[in-house]
């Protein structure tokens, strides 16, 4: 398959520093607007944890009052402090605060941070490449049960305004779920400048709802002492696990916050998080709490509860609306986090379609969608309520969070250059809060949470697989290879007939005379008069700058070595790279230029089971990946294919 060799090194690029402002934030702002950003990453980055009100401080609850047979007032202030201080230090301190300044030349996620760790980790780069990879895989869980949970949930209550609707309740979850799935192909820009301005009244309505409680207890300020959160995890031993883990429920969305990050740019995602989010969510959890300490019955759910009985219609229209919305941000950070896995060569090629002219990060990838859309809806119709996806929820993301403060470990301490101790000290309160977060999620697995890992685990054993049947057939092909070196000074000396035009012939190997060099030359007995070995990188930056992209090394009148480099979060465009050739001296025509390329026809070889079975999943891949033609944008008419067959 035409692209980089495996295991070559990546030249050298620009890297944001830590501190600096991004070119593509920047970008964006100029283009967009600041605030029109801020408000398109309420709707899209904000929209699952605007949406965890609705059914966090319930869950929790639920699991206080079934160890305890009862909620007393210290229960609930004690719950809603962990909340607020959960929303306070995971969400804030270490993600909109720390974490969108660990990027990757304004991108980011666990493959961004694997990216900036693995450049600086040498022999340990292995283990950082492992990290990054269950770490990407844990988020494609936590994208699949974050769309049916938010919906389920909102939907539900229509059982608040009549329980003669509760029968539709799955069949209205199923048709809203297939709807927002079917809206991505309009893009980003387009799906946020629709979803923004209604989170917004979201997060306002939800804002009004709870200060019109906060006076029926005012004690519930109490909350905002971390002492209560810290006692009651101290004191309730494994019940108090258990409702961390439903307390976990009101962050979930944060590892999407940080994917999401080259939609939107960092300073208007934390300007939203800061200046309206936050603020929103504090005041809406101190208002529930307040309801439950005057009226205990409240508990079966306490935020639709808080609108008089008029209103619950409409806000069970809007919650519903909201949590629509809420999935956006996990579907677009997949579509983020696949582009990465393809370029860093962990997934096979697919079609991605840019949705904006003026922010690169913008990205539709219909066969991702398709395969999100009917893991959701499976899991609406495996589990049929949010209560008992709750159950299920939480395991994929805390693993995620905790694969991210060990890379971002590796990344303050050996790509900012801070002191081990430091770096240490600023992300291990982080970890450890991240791992007791784990050990609570992990009590679920028996009661659903199985779901997610077992996707995430699929997720791995594909990446694993494709990983090994390229490096296989690399190494193969090394064997079989000729020098081009050597091939070429044969060929000087031979009378092999020369025809007009440009060859330029597809390698990951620019040592090496390519097979479709050789095939051509075998069967075809012509050579043109100019033939070029064209190399793709993926280098392990976002994007390269034009100056930077093309690399050509002439090896006589006849041959030329170009290498051509595209950042992991680019798609690669030869013929337009291609052009960038004639500032370097090389008059590029592309209808006196033709494209060979080679098809490969791969049959298994290995007959351990195991093995076998790898085998077969990597020609599926194969078989399946997008065309190389389009992948790089090559023109149809200029392209030969000349196929071969090989083992693995």
């Amino acid at each position: 398959m035409p692209g980089p060799s495996a295991g070559a090194p990546a030249p050298a690029a620009a890297i944001a520093s830590p501190s600096g402002a991004q070119s593509e934030e920047q970008s964006a702002t100029v283009h967009a607007g600041f605030w029109t950003l801020a408000l398109g990453s309420v709707g899209v980055v904000y929209g699952d944890i605007g949406t965890s009100v609705i059914y966090a401080l319930r869950e929790a609850l639920h699991a206080a009052n079934h160890a305890h047979g009862q909620i007393v007032r210290e229960d609930v202030i004690s719950i809603i402090s962990l909340i607020i201080w959960t929303l306070t230090i995971i969400v804030t301190l270490k993600y909109v605060v720390i974490l969108l300044r660990a990027d990757n030349n304004g991108e980011g996620g666990t493959l961004s941070l694997m990216a900036l760790a693995s450049r600086t980790m040498g022999k340990s780069a292995p283990v950082v490449f492992v990290l990054g990879v269950a770490g990407a895989a844990l988020f494609y869980g936590d994208a699949v049960i974050t769309p049916a949970i938010s919906v389920l949930s909102a939907v539900e209550g229509l059982k608040l305004v009549t329980p003669s609707l509760d029968s539709y309740i799955i069949p209205i979850t199923i048709a809203i779920i297939a709807a927002l799935f079917l809206v991505q192909r309009y893009g980003t820009a387009r799906v946020a400048s629709l979803f923004g301005p209604i989170t917004a009244v979201w997060f306002v309505v939800m804002t009004i709802g709870g200060f019109m409680h906060i006076a029926d207890d005012p004690g519930i300020f109490a909350a905002l002492n971390p002492y209560h959160a810290v006692r009651y995890i101290w004191v309730n031993g494994y019940t108090g696990l258990i409702v961390i883990g439903a307390v976990f429920l009101s962050v979930t969305g944060a590892e999407a916050l940080y994917a999401d990050l080259g939609h939107f740019g960092r300073k208007p995602i934390q300007a939203a998080w800061l200046g309206f989010v936050f603020p929103a969510l504090a005041a809406n959890y101190l208002g529930q709490g307040a309801l439950v300490l005057a009226n205990p019955k409240a508990i079966e759910n306490p935020f639709f509860l808080l609108f008089p009985e008029w209103a619950v219609l409409p806000v069970v229209i809007l919650a519903t609306m909201a949590t629509v919305i809420a999935s956006q941000a996990v579907i677009t950070g997949a579509y983020s986090m696949t582009r990465q896995a393809i370029q860093l060569k962990l997934l096979p090629r697919m079609d991605i379609e840019h949705t904006s002219e003026h922010h690169a990060g913008q990205i539709y990838m219909p066969q991702v969608n398709t395969l999100l859309m009917v893991a959701v809806l499976m899991l609406v119709i495996l589990f049929g309520s949010s209560s008992k996806l709750a159950t299920a929820y939480g395991i994929s993301v805390t693993g995620e969070m905790v694969i991210t403060a060990c890379l971002a470990f590796i990344v303050v301490w050996r790509f900012w250059h801070w002191p081990m101790w430091v770096a240490a000290a600023l992300i291990a309160p982080f970890l450890v809060i991240d791992l007791v977060f784990l050990g609570a999620n992990l009590i679920k697995i028996t009661e659903g949470g199985w779901v997610p890992l077992l996707f995430a685990f699929s997720i791995m054993v594909i990446m694993r697989s494709w990983v090994r049947g390229t490096k296989i057939l690399f190494d193969k092909n090394r064997r079989n290879d000729v020098p081009l070196n050597e091939l070429v000074k044969n060929l000087e000396k031979s009378s092999v007939v020369r025809v007009p035009g440009t060859a330029v012939f597809l390698t990951s190997d620019p040592e090496t005379a390519p097979s479709s060099l050789l095939h051509s030359l075998k069967h075809y007995r012509v050579l043109h008069q100019k033939n070029v070995l064209l190399t793709v990188i993926s280098a392990n930056v976002p994007r390269v700058d034009d100056a930077d992209r093309v690399r050509i090394e002439p090896i006589n009148d006849s041959f030329t070595r170009v290498f051509m480099t595209f950042g992991y979060m680019e798609t690669p465009n030869v013929p337009k790279a291609l052009g960038l050739c004639r500032k370097q001296g090389w008059k590029y025509d592309i209808m006196s230029t033709s494209f060979f390329l080679s098809r490969r026809s791969i049959k298994p070889a290995n007959d351990r089971l195991f093995s076998r079975l790898q085998d077969k999943l990597f020609i599926k891949l194969a078989i399946n990946a997008s065309d190389a033609t389009e992948y790089f944008h090559i023109p149809t008419g200029r392209v030969v294919e000349i196929g071969t067959q090989m083992t693995i």
